[in-house]
């Protein structure tokens, strides 16, 4: 296990993007990984990939979407911080970079996914099987109404300086959350209230706003297609009948987000558009 492993390394962003497989991770000190096959909304199926460092106590799933999203969860067990980046492909005839690339972070309860050194265990027996989810959470609806100083970030987590790298102004959290770091000592300086509807009427939605160059509230949606939510426990009984229990599998869930924050032009939120 290597320090700080969780999540894609940002030299191997614009390979991640690429087409073909994800890049592995093979050799020394590479990450406890589990490649699973998972079928995404549009009938597709892609490769999932599962990353624990116990070492570290967090874990990171990693999935492409059939438009090229690479699309990254990265749970840091030890800071409780909750961690997803999305890195979008450009749309160069209408004046967007190669990618674009969007940090969200929250806080992470513990009962959210299993611990770090359960996916460690994780073993599949036909690696070939196109899983599916054995539960559907519900869609989380989320305000991202603060933003996050990418240089000061290190203290909410050390894997956002890898992880948000190429996001380093776009990596966006919740006042709810910013309050609970605080109590724990976070330096306030770091977040930055972003304007919000409530605030200025005027505000549009950005897929209603007409104009490209104008601030909106844009909205980004994704869905973590299979991820290993819960272990399953079994009961014995010894000899002199008293009964034990172990843990003997886990369950599966499927969860989507939707994420809604400010964007000082819609040219930073193209997707969001009506259709």
């Amino acid at each position: 296990m290597r320090a700080q492993g969780c999540g894609l390394p940002a030299l191997l962003l614009l390979l991640a993007l690429a087409p073909g497989p994800l890049p592995g991770r093979a050799g020394p000190g590479a990450l406890s990984e589990l490649r699973v096959r998972v079928r995404l909304p549009d009938g597709q199926v892609t490769e999932e990939s599962l990353q624990a460092d116990s070492g570290a106590d967090c874990i990171s799933l990693e999935l492409r979407k059939g438009d090229g999203t690479l699309i990254t969860l990265t749970a840091d067990f030890r800071q409780e911080v909750k961690i997803f980046r999305a890195l979008i492909l450009g749309e160069l005839e209408r004046g967007q970079s190669q990618f674009q690339a969007l940090c969200f972070v929250t806080r992470l309860h513990r009962n959210e996914i299993i611990p770090s050194e359960s996916m460690a265990k994780l073993r599949q027996k036909n690696p070939k099987t196109v899983r599916q989810a054995e539960e559907v959470r519900g869609l989380e609806h989320l305000s991202m109404d603060v933003a996050v100083n990418f240089s000061k970030a290190a203290q909410l987590s050390p894997h956002i300086h890898n992880i948000c790298s190429e996001a380093k102004e776009a990596i966006y959290t919740r006042e709810e959350d910013v309050k609970f770091w605080l109590e724990r000592g976070a330096d306030g300086s770091m977040f930055e209230v972003l304007p919000q509807s409530a605030d200025l009427p005027d505000l549009p939605r950005c897929k209603l706003c007409l104009d490209r160059w104008k601030p909106c509230i844009c909205s980004y949606s994704l869905s973590i297609e299979w991820y290993p939510c819960m272990l399953k426990y079994c009961k014995s009984r010894d000899a002199s009948g008293k009964v034990s229990s172990y843990k003997c599998g886990i369950r599966s869930c499927q969860k989507g987000y939707r994420f809604d924050y400010y964007v000082p032009q819609k040219q930073l939120c193209l997707w969001d558009e009506e259709t």
